[in-house]
Order: C-alpha cells, then sequence, then structure tokens
C-alpha cells in the first residue's frame, strides 16, 4: 500500500477509550487493551496514542500540552537545504526497515518493541501507516520517520538517522507531502528541544483537539 492509496478500514475495535480529558499529570488515560488495526485507528482519532507502561503494560497517551509542528512554520535552515540536496527521498518502500530503525535498542528510552513494529506494519499495508525514508549516496538507508495518516492528519512517530541531518531530511520532505496533500495538522505528541529547534510548538489540549476533529474528517 502506498502513500496516495485509498486505505482499507479495518474492522472496528472492541474496546472503547476513556475522554482524553480523564488523563493524568503525565498524560495517561488508559491502560490496557491490544493493538489491533481498529484500535490503533480508533485512539488517534479520539487524540491517544501508545506507548508502554513499564515494559509489560500498554499505555495510551493524550498530554497536554500536545506537540505540533505548524506545516508553514517548519524552520530549515541553510545547511539544512544543502544536506537535502545529499540523499535521495522515496516513501513507502522500506518501512518496516524505517520503523525497525526507530526501534534500535541501542538508543536511549527506545520503547519500539516488536509487537509495535508488527502492528503498524499491518497498519501499514492496510494503507494507514507511511514512511519517509533518506538513502545516501552508497544506497543504504540513512535515515526516515514513520506515523499514522487519517484524512488531513498525520501523527509523527518516531525518525532516525545513521547519517548527519537524515532524519531533518525526512521531516523536510514529509512536510512537502503534507503540505501538497491540504493536511491541516502533523502532530509530534511531546515537543523537545530538537524538535522546537526545527519550529515545533505547544498547544493546550483543547485547542489540539479542536484541530483534530477538522482534520480527521476532512
Amino acid at each position: 500500500m502506498r502513500w496516495d492509496e485509498p486505505a482499507v478500514e479495518p474492522p472496528p475495535s472492541r474496546w472503547t477509550f476513556p475522554s482524553v480529558d480523564a488523563a493524568d499529570a503525565a498524560g495517561l488515560v488508559a491502560v490496557g487493551g491490544d493493538l489491533e488495526p481498529g484500535t490503533l485507528l480508533t485512539a488517534y482519532r479520539n487524540g491517544l496514542f501508545p506507548m508502554p507502561v513499564g515494559r509489560r503494560r500498554l499505555g495510551w497517551w493524550g498530554p497536554d500540552p500536545r506537540g505540533v509542528i505548524p506545516l508553514d512554520e517548519l524552520r530549515v535552515s541553510r545547511s539544512l537545504r544543502q544536506s537535502c540536496r545529499r540523499f535521495e527521498i522515496r516513501t513507502d518502500t522500506a518501512f518496516r526497515a524505517t520503523m525497525e530503525a526507530c526501534g534500535n535498542p541501542d538508543r536511549p528510552h527506545g520503547w519500539i518493541t516488536g509487537p509495535f513494529v508488527a502492528a503498524y506494519t499491518r497498519l501499514h499495508e492496510l494503507g494507514w501507516a507511511h514512511s519517509v525514508e533518506v538513502f545516501g549516496r552508497s544506497g543504504e538507508l540513512a535515515g526516515g520517520l514513520y506515523g499514522v495518516r487519517i484524512g488531513r492528519f498525520f501523527a509523527g512517530e518516531s525518525m532516525f538517522h545513521a547519517e548527519r541531518d537524515a532524519s531533518k531530511v525526512a521531516l523536510v520532505a514529509l512536510v512537502e507531502l503534507l503540505q501538497a496533500s491540504g493536511t491541516l495538522l502533523l502532530d509530534v505528541q511531546w515537543t523537545t528541544p530538537h524538535l522546537v529547534s526545527l519550529g515545533a510548538r505547544d498547544i493546550a489540549r483543547p485547542r489540539y483537539m479542536e484541530l483534530l476533529a477538522e482534520a480527521v474528517t476532512g
């Protein structure tokens, strides 16, 4: 399944999520459930995303504030623009490899386990999860990112780089794709200093939910 093909709606989830307003101070809304495609899509449509709680429990999160990157505010420096010319960009040609690289256990704070890779690969096969891949001159995967696209909403999940600037180049390519397709909301969950340097900012949860409602139905 490729970026420009229609997605296949999976069977509905057997779970009902609490309102995102039920989140605790850390943003945790619920624990449990599964990673079936219908469950994942229900979560994203309701302002939630999955990450483990500890080593074995599945958590569903809706932090306040929420990190987003306004598509017209991405900061692309001159050096980053030069880096963009050094790489080849592809989409949805190496989804699993990109996600596995994002989940490299040697990375600090890694949380992308085998079950997550399998679940999002299935979501990718149905046309909902996508990757932007960056290849170096050697032809090797140098960086990339993946996320979930619903209507005019994109949830960025994780990115990685094996060569300098490769993850940033993937983000530039993603934003260009999203702008071309009329996307309204690029969600990055939590801001980090790295993402803020690229244009990410925090917005209050109520505002995020307003934007999300418009984007997923668009």
